[in-house]
């Protein structure tokens, strides 16, 4: 209910025993649905049949939607790519949805991309100036276009994808498939996430690692910051950038993005969001009945606030999971209406009590402050809102959809200020110190709070 977006999610396999990877595409890409709602695609190919002989099928709209049971059953691949999509960059269009395709000298490619470059400009004018074409507005395409023009001159496709990545500036996590290699290769911040399973003879690539778990694939191993891994026939090799960057993983995977099921760099996502609930009852701590979350974001952190705290935890409100998703509503108005749809007040459970509500974020503060508005009119006599997250200060230009300045409540008003915005009788945020703690120790990107980028934001992107 934060108001941040959610990234992006890629996904692949490559079944070394050549079984049809086609229905696992699909139930990857179903369990990383969280991570992106507007559009999703994937692209398989045989490894044994005519070379840059890829099928593919993307458009706008969740997974059941676009890959349908009759699309998945015409695509048979022993090799194959997906991605849910958020956009970032890039207008939310049919043509900016992935897996990218591209057929060319060295016969097919197609990538899958989570994350935002910083360098996109610069790097697409290299292209433009000798005569490329493009067909999309995101920085995805800039990616492959660069593997493909390096691809010419490199002797593998794995050389290639290691000089283009030595070029671009930014956060990612991408999965790359030729006619015969599947390919990951994640930032050498760590900012994008990205693991790696294995089922019988089939490797698995996918953002978390609820999606290894949903194809019946063990869990090896994170990506590491900065390395490339290459599957074949010959199984698996791996390589690393040659400049080590300062690790700086993005903090909200542990606040907010990644599916609670998931294990990312070695830190449980249930644990880190207890560890959050557990610090906010430690730093703001209040006299209530009833600790409560928004649901579902806020939920956990919730449940770490009541444990330490003491205060019972209980669910204030009612989801209704069949209602449409509110991003697409083309008004304020109606995306504030449709909170009124999503959730409903559980009257018996808050009425007369002093309730504390806690959620990941605030980023505009309409939200929030309709779901305060909710709980009073049902007779709640206090709301104390507790945020497991520091105030939004700056913008994301990693891939996180933290909009410009101007629309954060946080950069343009005190706490106290957003407490009376809200309605909330008292707020509190996370204190930024205990981030770490919370994400297991994990060196972290926290920009969007202290405006600490890991590496030099251009001056023609950089916002106010």
């Amino acid at each position: 209910m934060s108001g941040v977006k959610e990234e992006c999610g890629v996904f692949g396999i490559y079944d070394l025993d050549g079984g049809n990877i086609a229905p696992s595409i699909y139930y990857g890409l179903t369990s990383l649905q969280h991570r992106g709602q507007e559009s999703c695609g994937m692209a398989v190919s045989r490894t044994d049949g005519e070379r840059g002989n890829v099928q593919f099928h993307k458009d706008l709209g969740l997974v059941s939607e676009v890959l349908r049971k009759d699309v998945v059953h015409n695509m048979n691949g022993d090799i194959g790519i997906g991605h849910v999509r958020y956009s970032t960059t890039g207008e939310s269009v049919a043509e900016n949805a992935q897996p990218l395709v591209l057929s060319y000298i060295k016969g097919s490619l197609a990538l899958a991309h989570n994350g935002n470059l910083v360098n996109t400009e610069a790097l697409k004018w290299e292209l433009i100036q000798t005569g490329a074409i493009f067909h999309t507005t995101t920085d995805s395409e800039v990616i492959a276009f660069h593997i493909a023009r390096e691809r010419v001159h490199s002797a593998t496709v794995e050389e290639a994808v290691h000089k283009t990545v030595e070029k671009i500036r930014g956060g990612y996590a991408l999965v790359i498939m030729s006619p015969r290699k599947l390919i990951g290769a994640r930032d050498p911040y760590g900012l994008k996430p990205l693991c790696l399973g294995k089922r019988d003879n089939a490797y698995v690539l996918a953002s978390e690692s609820c999606a290894l778990t949903s194809v019946g694939a063990e869990f090896i191993r994170d990506i590491e910051p900065g390395e490339i891994v290459t599957i074949t026939r010959n199984g698996l090799k791996s390589s690393k950038l040659t400049e080590k960057k300062k690790h700086a993983h993005c903090v909200f995977e542990y606040i907010y993005f990644a599916r609670l099921d998931s294990t990312m760099d070695g830190v449980k996502i249930y644990d880190a969001r207890i560890r959050g609930g557990k610090s906010l009852a430690k730093s703001y701590p209040v006299e209530a009945d009833l600790v409560t979350g928004v649901p579902e974001s806020g939920l956990p952190a919730a449940k770490g606030y009541s444990e330490e705290s003491g205060i019972p935890f209980g669910f204030a409100f009612y989801k209704n999971s069949y209602i449409g998703r509110t991003f697409i509503k083309p008004t304020q108005q109606e995306r504030e209406s449709s909170v009124h749809l999503k959730l409903s007040v559980l009257e018996s459970v808050v009425k007369g009590k002093r309730i504390i509500l806690v959620d990941d974020s605030i980023v505009r503060g309409t939200t929030i402050a309709n779901l305060i508005h909710m709980l009073k009119e049902a007779g709640a006599k206090e709301v104390h809102v507790r945020i497991s997250s520091p105030p939004f200060l700056h913008p994301c230009y990693f891939g996180t959809d933290v909009p410009s300045n101007d629309q954060l409540i946080a950069a343009q008003h005190s706490t106290e200020e957003i407490r009376k915005m809200i309605g909330a009788d008292s707020l509190g945020y996370m204190q930024i110190d205990y981030l770490e703690g919370m994400a297991g120790g994990l060196p972290l990107c926290k920009a969007c709070f202290d405006g600490n980028y890991p590496m030099e934001i251009p001056a023609e992107i950089k916002q106010d």
